[in-house]
């Protein structure tokens, strides 16, 4: 039996940003490091600051992300203050993943303080930094403390709000890949680790609505998949296929699309290449939360997306997927010219 850690305080509610001191200090964590993303509005960071005053909190340093370099990660490391007890990252995820990888290389517990939810990178055992100018995923701990506001999260942009639906979505045709290299290749599968991460998405499409009880379901449910990546020491859970071909997006299109729209949509796709056991439900979900119009009003290219499917089994050494068993780009390619539900989604 392995032992894994998960985080042991959990606030997903209105108003929890302004709490942030309270419950560090309920962890008997009184010196902090922060990293926020650059450009969060004056009243997420005023919230912040003020509950830190109100509970006797010091930031020994708070500093703005700009980049997620691993070189300013490991410089950050190597100028971290004196008798910091915990490292704190408020904000999107350039400044979530340098805190979460410096909290790991200090040996000190994170707190993840997402301010919008596009992806479940906040409560991930990874940190997606760039070395050399390429994108790289490293091994990482789970936050000590997840603090969500629901009302700061409502307040960003919807877009980031679906990206974090089609990341969640994607979990479905991630499992499917997981069992399918099980059946080819024999790879282990985790069941607990597999059934979170389907359940997730069916809890979440019990109110799968931009308001309160939405976004207290897409919290907690891209949080259980970072979990869910936890209990099996791999992304497997929470990414297959469908994370192939937005990885060669991100490398080879001219503009590449949130992390969350592009896996999502991938998703749908490979969900027919897989069998259509899935389709429906992806199709259900992102036509009442408005996904695929929010895809329509900047629509994807389709030949970088062709281009990306036939790039995709390539992009990660050894890993089974949908992918592996055929060449699929004449097949994505007729999807993308006949599927009415994509029309207009790509150009």
């Amino acid at each position: 039996m392995k032992t894994i850690s998960v985080p042991g305080l959990v606030r997903i509610k209105p108003g929890a940003m302004g709490r942030l001191g309270v419950y560090l200090r309920r962890a008997g964590l009184s010196r902090v490091l922060v990293l926020a993303s650059q450009g969060l509005p004056p009243a997420v960071t005023e919230a912040a600051r003020a509950g830190f005053a109100a509970e006797g909190i010091e930031a020994a340093a708070w500093s703005e992300v700009t980049d997620n370099r691993f070189e300013d990660a490991a410089a950050a490391f190597a100028a971290l203050p004196k008798k910091v007890a915990a490292v704190v990252g408020i904000g999107g995820g350039k400044a979530l993943d340098m805190a979460k990888y410096l909290a790991f290389l200090a040996r000190r517990p994170y707190f993840a303080a997402p301010t919008s939810l596009s992806n479940d990178g906040f409560c991930s055992p990874q940190s997606s930094l760039t070395m050399a100018g390429a994108r790289r995923s490293l091994a990482a701990a789970l936050p000590q403390g997840v603090v969500i506001d629901t009302d700061v999260c409502l307040a960003a942009p919807r877009l980031l709000w679906l990206s974090g639906v089609g990341d969640l979505a994607s979990k479905l045709t991630a499992v499917f890949d997981w069992k399918l290299a099980f059946h080819h290749r024999g790879e282990a599968v985790d069941d607990l680790a597999a059934l979170l991460s389907d359940a997730t998405v069916h809890q979440f499409m019990d109110a799968p609505r931009f308001d309160q009880k939405g976004t207290e379901l897409l919290g907690t449910a891209l949080m259980l998949n970072g979990i869910a990546m936890e209990i099996c020491g791999s992304s497997r859970p929470a990414s297959g296929s469908e994370h192939l071909i937005s990885h060669a997006l991100d490398a080879t299109s001219a503009r590449p699309r949130p992390h969350g729209l592009q896996v999502g949509t991938a998703s749908y796709l490979v969900s027919r290449l897989q069998g259509g056991a899935q389709t429906e439900t992806l199709a259900g979900l992102f036509t009442e939360t408005g996904f695929f119009e929010a895809v329509r009003a900047d629509p994807f290219s389709r030949e970088e997306w062709l281009v990306a499917v036939h790039q995709a089994p390539t992009v990660k050494d050894d890993f089974f997927t949908v992918l592996s068993l055929r060449d699929c780009q004449g097949e994505v390619r007729a999807m993308l010219d006949n599927d009415p539900r994509l029309a207009g989604c790509f150009v």
